[in-house]
């Protein structure tokens, strides 16, 4: 086989569809653009204008908040957490901070922290210190014989303060 005898598979290829070309090609004359107008012109890019009338994403009202602030955390489920110490990823025998969590990969570096929830179930003693952790994750570990360490104190209640 020679270079000048390679061809693309059959029907790899679709054939541009040719404007212009005659009223009796369909697409003849205006090339399927109508007639004059800012849309039958080149280089047009109308995404969301209506013509100068007050378009929908101003005319409808906003809701909600969006808090950029936020701190967003990696949840870690005890169940996770029981796994990865019985495949070797982690010592259960050491105490355990969230970059042995990051380590082993039940964390994400990009995050605010690592937050333990209760789902699943812990069956040994753990030394855990993570930025967050519920309270049934908190009474699982502690019912297992361990404790949890929280590096981020709890939010207070305005009622609570008040």
């Amino acid at each position: 086989m020679e270079l000048n005898e390679l061809r693309d598979n059959p029907g790899s290829r679709l054939k541009s569809k040719r404007l212009g070309r005659g009223i009796g090609s369909g697409k003849g004359k205006t090339s399927g653009k109508g007639v004059k107008g800012q849309k039958a012109r080149e280089g047009v890019a109308l995404n969301g204008f209506e013509g100068g009338q007050l378009p929908i994403y101003r005319r409808l009202p906003k809701r909600g908040f969006f808090n950029h602030f936020r701190k967003e955390y990696a949840p870690v489920n005890l169940g996770t957490l029981e796994a990865a110490i019985e495949a070797g990823k982690l010592d259960g025998s050491q105490p355990i901070t969230e970059a042995m969590l990051i380590a082993a990969g039940l964390g994400d570096a990009n995050l605010a922290g690592v937050r333990l929830l209760a789902e699943g179930e812990i069956k040994r003693a753990v030394t855990i210190t993570v930025s967050g952790a519920s309270a049934a994750a908190k009474a699982a570990v502690e019912q297992a014989g361990g404790s949890v360490t929280t590096t981020v104190a709890p939010k207070v209640k305005a009622e609570a303060a008040a």
